[in-house]
């Protein structure tokens, strides 16, 4: 049950999490400096991180007709708790990327922490579950 807990503070997260920090404050959709391209991006990005919350909730509570398929399951709950979350680590690499503009107090990168404690938290999750 402890795992199951995990994968779906994982999704909680990274569905409500991205909401509030994407769209209802100053740094992202109501930032006057951001273009509409920029902004569109932006919903694009939170609008996957709700579809892979719902389908990690999905997955993690799926009643299951075999223990393989529990695995399974599981697993693939992992996965997709994860990706959001591996996605963000990653896009810090391209030259000129940034996890706060300049203007907010950048370059900085304090979101990395809040990645791994998820993204640890729904594998730590599987893991136990399995």
């Amino acid at each position: 049950m402890l795992g199951r807990l995990l994968l779906t503070l994982d999704a909680l997260g990274m569905c409500f999490g991205t909401i509030f920090a994407d769209c209802f404050n100053e740094t992202h959709m109501f930032n006057p400096r951001w273009p509409p391209h920029a902004k569109f991006h932006n919903v694009q990005t939170v609008l996957m991180a709700v579809f892979l919350s719902g389908l990690t909730l999905y997955y993690t509570w799926r009643k299951a007709k075999t223990p393989e398929l529990r695995r399974e399951f599981l697993f693939l709950s992992a996965i997709l708790g994860s990706l959001y979350w591996f996605a963000g680590l990653l896009s810090i690499i391209p030259p000129d990327t940034m996890g706060v503009d300049p203007e907010f107090g950048g370059p900085a990168f304090p979101q990395a922490k809040l990645f791994v404690g998820f993204m640890t938290a729904g594998v730590l999750g599987a893991w136990l579950e399995s």
